[in-house]
């Protein structure tokens, strides 16, 4: 059993799943503060979805071709395996009924199978906060979680509106962490939605749709994420014109935002809180 993080002393993390202490509870609720006072700058509107996604939504955006690697489905027990739990650390899959739901990876795809089917007529922005659940191949810390929190803030409409969308935020993540003091890089990131082998990913290549916010050189804390019309045409969702809308979203990694700050600033609880709610 691995230790608890010791870089991360408001919270204890062990096998993906971390526990928050009140310090960390309350600079998670500064953070949260921050965030959704960005977003209604922009004039999103706050939504809350599901906590679980359809298996059947997320074969419209090619999911489990996408990310084969961080699914992880939910289901329940075969009645006659009922009797056999209670025994062994993990449920075997032969108990296990089909699993028809999914627990979601990022918190933006439930406001693209929400809005299936419809016509964005004017420029939408929704945000959301959303529990997530990747399953990787290791875990550290805060760093890198099985279960952890993603708020984001999405906009759906015409090319031009989401990229704006985007370069406010950009702008504004990097005025708000220079001033801060947190040393982040900006970097381009690929974008998994993009068929390696197809046209998708060469014009990804040539024309970067991702970037990360990036602490010490490997904890993306954050990023701005340009899908072009790709959800548009998935799930449906038309521009008057009838054209497929195009979408975007910036994510904030709030635990990963807790580790980047709880190990760079030499601070009280806080004089953190008081230090991130002044910008």
């Amino acid at each position: 059993m691995a230790p608890p993080t010791s870089a991360d002393p408001a919270a204890r993390a062990r096998g993906g799943l971390a526990t928050l202490g009140p310090d960390a509870v309350a600079l998670r609720a500064e953070l949260e503060t921050l965030f959704t006072s960005w977003a209604a700058d922009c004039g999103a509107e706050a939504r809350l979805y599901p906590p679980l996604t359809r298996v059947e939504d997320l074969h419209r955006i090619d999911y489990f071709q996408n990310f084969p690697q961080l699914a992880i489905a939910g289901s329940g027990l075969r009645p006659e395996a009922l009797e056999r739990q209670g025994k062994e650390p993990a449920v075997a899959a032969a108990d296990l009924l089909d699993a028809e739901y999914a627990m979601p990876s990022a918190a933006c795809y439930n406001v693209y199978f929400d809005l299936a089917g419809t016509e964005i007529a004017e420029p939408l922005k929704v945000t959301t906060v959303a529990t997530c659940f990747r399953r990787e191949d290791h875990y550290d810390g805060l760093r890198r979680l099985l279960g952890f929190s993603m708020r984001e803030i999405v906009c759906v409409g015409d090319r031009e509106s989401v990229l704006g969308h985007l370069d406010e935020f950009k702008t504004r993540m990097v005025t708000y962490f220079a001033d801060l003091g947190l040393p982040i890089d900006v970097e381009a990131a690929s974008d998994p939605f993009f068929d390696a082998s197809g046209a998708r990913a060469l014009m990804s290549q040539l024309f970067p749709t991702k970037e990360e916010f990036v602490f010490g050189g490997s904890l993306a804390i954050a990023s701005v994420n340009f899908h072009r019309n790709f959800f548009g045409e998935r799930c449906d969702l038309r521009l008057p014109d009838g054209s497929p809308a195009f979408t975007g979203c910036v994510a904030f990694g709030i635990e990963r935002w807790i580790s980047a700050l709880t190990t760079h600033f030499d601070m009280t609880p806080q004089e953190l809180r008081e230090h991130v709610g002044q910008r």
